[in-house]
């Protein structure tokens, strides 16, 4: 234990890390509580709520309507998704099942407000994970600035925060987090492969949390089986000696994904292949991309999610283009990823669009922590200094600001 506890695993950064991702959990658990004060929970929340327990109830993935509402009662848009015997064409099993996983013990005998508590407690677990997983990932590319900055956009980001409190958005959050997780899991792994070792046995823990990271996001979102595809890229291009063994892992780690998918079928294979056939991995519009509209409601939402990346974004990508020494892999790969959801977000203008706009936000705070922590090393520290400090206090500024108008009057 005492090799465990060193000051490089929990020193000064570890603790500042903590304390900002605590300041993210306050204002988690404030949005989680104004709603559960203001009212109970919502249609949509009350079906996968139910669907979810029925599911842990009788061991399998049922399809059928287990709400006390009718789907009349439901905005037309939903009644689709919520039809009676009719997979979920976006979701698998496992994003019901993790919805309803804290309700399994009293299911829906308590309080609305504890309700609401409870219905939020997997998604702010799930944003605080990937808050620690764009900090861990960026102070490992940019050190401790690099970190700090990605993390500071991460803990105010509104959208964020919405998505992980549930308040009046999709939790997409987990899908989020599995996402960059099987991302940058990948390129960790293949980096692994230029130590002369074993390749399957020596890298196990990571092959099992590259296929848990493609389980979830995919089992949240089947339209992000697009990461699974991208993830090989990275791997084959960072390793060329090694690619064979690349693709030995990749494969492993997919297969491990299947099964854990396939895990969260209660492994009933014939709901297993009709969920399959009825799910919608794409979902795509090219009219969508010759529309106006779409492309001002992404940056639209991109603002919302995060105000400080209206000013960081621009500023980054302009460093970026014009600025050789920023153009290095460790800036390149999340800006690639963020571009690859963000068009993906155009051609889906509607459901699961705003999953992808979210999955883009991470990657976008790794992209502009980087390009900021290059410039803190110029001759120029002290302007940049000033302006990443202002930037991130204003944008902190005015998260707090809008998190009180959320609260009473």
């Amino acid at each position: 234990m005492r090799g465990f506890f060193t000051r490089e695993r929990f020193g000064r950064p570890q603790i500042l890390a903590a304390l900002m991702l605590l300041l993210f959990l306050g204002q988690c658990v404030w949005l989680v509580g104004r709603r559960g004060r203001d009212r109970a929970l919502d249609a949509e929340q009350i079906n996968r709520l139910e669907r979810g327990l029925a599911m842990w109830k009788n061991r399998e993935p049922g399809w059928a309507s287990y709400s006390p509402i009718t789907l009349a009662d439901v905005d037309p848009v939903l009644q689709g998704r919520f039809a009676v015997g009719t997979p979920d064409a976006n979701h698998s099993p496992l994003w019901y099942l993790i919805a309803a996983a804290p309700l399994v013990p009293g299911a829906f005998t308590e309080t609305p407000q504890y309700l609401q508590l409870l219905a939020a407690v997997p998604y702010v677990i799930f944003g605080l994970m990937l808050g620690a997983s764009v900090w861990y990932v960026s102070r490992r590319l940019f050190g401790n600035s690099g970190g700090y900055i990605a993390l500071a956009l991460y803990c105010f980001s509104p959208g964020i925060i919405r998505s992980s409190a549930v308040w009046f958005a999709e939790p997409e959050i987990g899908a989020a987090w599995g996402a960059f997780g099987a991302i940058f899991t990948a390129i960790a792994v293949a980096h692994t492969l230029y130590a002369p070792r074993e390749v399957v046995l020596w890298n196990w823990r990571r092959i099992a949390l590259l296929g848990l990271s493609f389980t979830l996001a995919v089992g949240s979102q089947f339209s992000l089986v697009i990461v699974i595809p991208i993830a090989l890229v990275f791997m084959v291009y960072l390793v060329p000696g090694r690619r064979v063994a690349a693709v030995i892992i990749w494969a492993v780690a997919s297969g491990i994904g299947v099964v854990l998918l396939y895990a969260s079928y209660f492994f009933h294979a014939r709901a297993f292949w009709n969920g399959i056939e009825h799910a919608s991995f794409s979902g795509m519009s090219w009219k969508a991309f010759t529309m106006p509209q779409a492309y001002h409601q992404v940056l639209a939402q991109l603002g919302q999610s995060s105000p400080g990346l209206v000013i960081a974004l621009p500023v980054a990508l302009i460093a970026y283009l014009g600025w050789s020494r920023s153009r290095y892999f460790g800036n390149t790969a999340p800006l690639l990823v963020a571009l690859v959801f963000l068009i993906l977000a155009l051609g889906t203008p509607h459901y699961p669009g705003l999953g992808f706009q979210l999955v883009a936000v991470p990657f976008l705070f790794v992209f502009v922590a980087g390009i900021a922590a290059d410039l803190l090393e110029t001759r120029y520290r002290q302007l940049a200094l000033a302006s990443t400090a202002g930037l991130l206090l204003a944008n902190a500024a005015w998260n707090m600001w809008e998190l009180a108008r959320a609260g009473p009057a």
